[in-house]
């Protein structure tokens, strides 16, 4: 088969949770003999050269159009006026609209009416406008028509209203808490209207397909779990974590990470450095803010590393994960990255929704500030079976979430939206 996956970034370096989803499937797919035309929102957050995917050999083609995707305050007034160039569609909201964009559109459609393609793979709420504008260009003659046009997939990663449904619901600040309401109503709108784009779905866990399914989902949906590279997660015996510490491991410039570290800060973090004066937190990943950076390293046993070059090397050097997550949606890639590596994980349960494990087998899942201090009471006292859970994980992510099983479930659902659309699409 050949896809063409449209992309919100180039999935390179593949560092954070979204790019490791998106180009775990490009690799896995391709690996599988199947061609990939991967074309990506080169972002100036994400900026990569056209080269960035070479590596993954000829199977693998990737074609980036330059979208200035930068938050405006300006631009961002305009959409809650219902001025944009989403209004012809509805009022949809600010954070998807900054994915469209003229060129990118042209270069798909161009794509599109030039090459053969036997599925366009949509990747994530924030390029699936243009699943939408491939429909009306086709309907309006612009395109190979309704039949001929190649079945379109949507992968959603999260359902994206619920992520600022939460977020507004532990916000203190009146305005702020009107803002994400307001966003979460549009996102919920665009949601509703998206999964009436395409032909077939790809949700990540089965609370994601419950909620698509509320949201009146009319195309049929497989669970697909995001995956990891289980060759780059392996334990190594030689490596010995430091005792008695915790760490985080995140991207520190999205909402809901840094809402749970700032409440695991605030709610448990001074009771736990109290009562529990040798345990030490150590917090990864890009883009930390000002207030993180700025405290002194070692501030009540506190350190902040930043972006890390090895998540491996670092999941390794020390004992504990946490996972503090109080919003969000999908899974956490990086969950299952720490499991793959036999690490033991204390998490809330939003912060491991999706993920097939068991609470106090694969890892711990507790809720309140109360809750959390004692399992790290636990922990730092040995009260814990670290080792048990840990391998555990281990196996359970291997058999459940290795790239290779994600590409297979990929391709299944492929060949099925291409077999509903026979004769008139294979006929071509």
């Amino acid at each position: 088969m050949h896809i063409l996956q449209v992309c919100p970034r180039v999935p390179y370096p593949p560092h954070d949770g979204g790019a490791i989803g998106i180009y775990e499937i490009i690799r896995g797919v391709s690996e599988a003999g199947h061609h990939v035309t991967v074309l990506a929102v080169n972002t100036p957050k994400h900026y990569q050269p056209a080269t960035a995917l070479d590596h993954l050999g000829p199977n693998v083609r990737l074609i980036t159009v330059g979208v200035d995707t930068r938050l405006s305050p300006w631009l961002a007034l305009k959409n809650l006026a219902g001025v944009g160039p989403t209004a012809e569609f509805g009022p949809f909201p600010y954070n998807v609209e900054r994915f469209v964009s003229p060129a990118f559109a042209a270069r798909l459609a161009e794509l599109v009416s030039r090459e053969r393609f036997d599925v366009v793979h949509f990747d994530g709420t924030f390029v699936a406008w243009y699943a939408g504008y491939l429909r009306q260009e086709s309907q309006a003659g612009r395109l190979p028509g309704p039949a001929a046009l190649p079945p379109l997939v949507l992968r959603t990663h999260n359902v994206e209203y619920i992520i600022w449904q939460r977020l507004s619901e532990r916000e203190r600040n009146p305005f702020k808490q009107w803002y994400l309401r307001h966003l979460a109503g549009r996102l919920r709108q665009f949601e509703q209207w998206m999964l009436h784009q395409v032909d077939a779905i790809a949700a990540i866990t089965q609370d994601d397909v419950s909620r698509l399914q509320e949201l009146g989902c009319p195309a049929p949906m497989a669970i697909i779990p995001a995956p990891a590279n289980m060759s780059r997660f392996r334990p190594d015996p030689s490596l010995r974590p430091k005792p008695r510490s915790l760490f985080m491991l995140g991207s520190l410039d999205w909402l809901p990470n840094l809402e749970g570290v700032d409440w695991f800060l605030r709610e448990v973090w001074p009771q736990a450095h109290r009562d529990l004066p040798e345990l030490e937190l150590h917090l990864a990943g890009v883009n930390p803010p000002a207030y993180l950076t700025s405290r002194p390293q070692g501030q009540d046993n506190v350190f902040v590393h930043g972006f890390v070059k090895s998540a491996p090397a670092f999941m390794q050097a020390y004992e504990l994960m946490l996972v503090p997550l109080l919003s969000g949606g999908g899974m956490r890639i990086k969950i299952v990255e720490g499991m793959a590596l036999g690490k033991a994980i204390l998490s809330t349960t939003i912060g491991a929704e999706g993920i097939e494990a068991q609470d106090g087998e694969d890892l711990l899942l507790r809720d309140g500030p109360a809750a959390w201090l004692q399992a790290l009471r636990d922990y730092y006292h040995g009260r814990l079976p670290l080792a048990a859970i840990g391998q555990a994980a281990a196996h359970t992510a291997r058999a459940r979430y290795s790239t290779e099983a994600v590409a297979q479930g990929f391709v299944a659902l492929y060949e099925q939206a291409r077999a509903a659309r026979q004769p008139a699409h294979l006929a071509r």
